[in-house]
């Protein structure tokens, strides 16, 4: 019972998080194939770069997340372009309830896990569209994500560390 008493003297903070609203902000489809004039069935090779991006907005308690999403399609055989889309797709969340220490990684891993559902349909949609079978994204391990970047930061403060201490 003294354990109970304990924990509930400092009660945890309850977390709050609210879509206010998802928009894409930018995007750009172009059909290659179609250009060229090129026709048949080539069957694609499909690269996807994910990037995320976070801010505080000037409103209290609300920031701004954004996932960038490159889909590159090249045909397998000819190793010539099918198709580029440049989507920037943007929600805007009203958090509360989460220590300051753990708003990063909150930002990029819980923010874009709630986007991406809308997004994949609007990657299904635009491709379709476009003239292609509708291509259906994976799912993707925002973690692992998050993970990378600050890997990928560390190394490169690393890198500039050492390359002052050689100077």
């Amino acid at each position: 019972m003294a354990d109970e008493e304990n924990g509930a003297a400092q009660p945890q903070p309850q977390v709050k998080m609210n879509v206010l609203t998802q928009f894409i902000r930018d995007m750009s489809f172009e059909n290659i194939l179609a250009q060229k004039g090129a026709s048949g069935q080539a069957q694609p090779d499909v690269q996807v770069q994910v990037n995320l991006d976070a801010k505080k907005r000037a409103t209290d308690h609300q920031y701004e997340v954004v996932i960038k999403l490159i889909v590159d399609a090249k045909a397998k055989d000819l190793d010539e372009q099918m198709f580029l889309l440049e989507l920037e797709y943007a929600g805007i969340f009203h958090i509360e309830g989460v220590p300051e220490d753990q708003m990063h990684p909150f930002l990029l891993i819980e923010c874009p896990r709630l986007l991406f559902p809308f997004l994949r349909r609007i990657v299904s949609d635009v491709t379709r569209d476009g003239g292609f079978p509708p291509l259906n994204l994976e799912n993707i391990d925002f973690v692992a994500l998050y993970r990378q970047e600050i890997a990928r930061r560390q190394a490169a403060q690393q890198a500039e560390g050492g390359q002052k201490l050689d100077a």
